[in-house]
């Protein structure tokens, strides 16, 4: 059916306010992105995963919306008119297919697979993830979890026990099972997120080996940790992630920037021992190992 899009420029920490407000004016589809002129937010508080300052949103009404109601709502909840405000009429098309020109499978390592829900498999026989296209620190296409994704295949997690710590989508995690994994738990503290995990493993056929917890609760000694959040949290976290890792188990870290490696590593050295980063682009992987004990 054709619709009614509008668009218009927010500041991040209002996101939640006018999504809230556009649901409620009855969008059917709400999608944000970078605004232009914004600054990257690589370093967000606790719980908040924005990646910019400044966002740019994206609504779909139905065509026969009340447009002035609308956007005289929009105004009431920023307290004025909203920057950058662009109306357009959006012509009838295959919607449940449009995503397909932008999400094609993708390969790991030579032998692991994302693929899109309704799509074949271009190898039947590898290690094919299901999984429909979110946010793009789920699905595999970010430089931080295709690094992770390709030191798994690389190195398969077989019978260990891992953790998946700010496990977002469940990605990582449901690879790590897939890939041979006795057991994994998926961490976050989004109870979004591990919804989400739980929902994608049972769809992947992997959630009989798979636990969720929020980020208190206890974790187990881990043959394996992944975490792909962001440099400062992994600082952070070096106090409770070291102490899961078994004597030789392997942690792998993602998230960070390359100029941020250095203070990350330092954070987890000398009980772990790092090999030389990995890079994609300016994005980075650490590969460490706990040392013995």
């Amino acid at each position: 059916m054709p619709a009614h899009q509008v668009a218009f420029a927010v500041e991040a920490a209002r996101a939640d306010t006018l999504e809230a407000v556009l649901e409620a004016a009855g969008a059917e589809a709400i999608t944000w992105a970078e605004a232009p002129g914004s600054t990257a937010v690589l370093e967000p508080p606790p719980g908040e995963t924005r990646l910019w300052d400044q966002l740019r949103v994206e609504a779909l009404f139905p065509a026969d919306c009340d447009r002035a109601a609308i956007r005289a709502a929009v105004a009431e909840a920023l307290g004025g008119e909203p920057p950058d405000w662009h109306a357009t009429e959006i012509a009838d098309q295959p919607w449940e297919r449009a995503w397909l020109e932008h999400f094609q499978p993708q390969c790991f390592g030579g032998s692991l697979w994302v693929v899109p829900w309704g799509m074949d498999a271009p190898e039947p026989d590898a290690v094919n993830i299901r999984l429909d296209p979110g946010l793009a620190f789920g699905t595999g296409t970010h430089p931080s979890t295709t690094l992770c994704l390709a030191a798994l295949a690389a190195d398969p997690p077989l019978g260990e026990t891992v953790i998946d710590y700010g496990c977002g989508s469940g990605l990582l995690a449901i690879a790590a099972l897939r890939l041979g994994a006795a057991r994994v738990l998926a961490v976050d503290n989004d109870p979004q997120a591990l919804v989400a995990s739980r929902d994608n493993a049972e769809r992947n056929g992997v959630a009989d080996r798979l636990e969720v917890a929020d980020a208190e609760a206890v974790l187990p000694v881990a043959d394996r940790v992944l975490a792909n959040i962001l440099a400062g949290i992994l600082q952070d976290l070096a106090p409770r992630l070291t102490p899961a890792l078994a004597s030789g188990g392997r942690l792998t870290l993602a998230g960070l920037l390359a100029g941020q490696a250095d203070s990350v590593r330092a954070a987890y050295e000398p009980a772990c021992q790092f090999a030389a980063p990995v890079a994609s682009g300016e994005w980075v992987r650490l590969d460490g190992r706990r040392a013995p004990l």
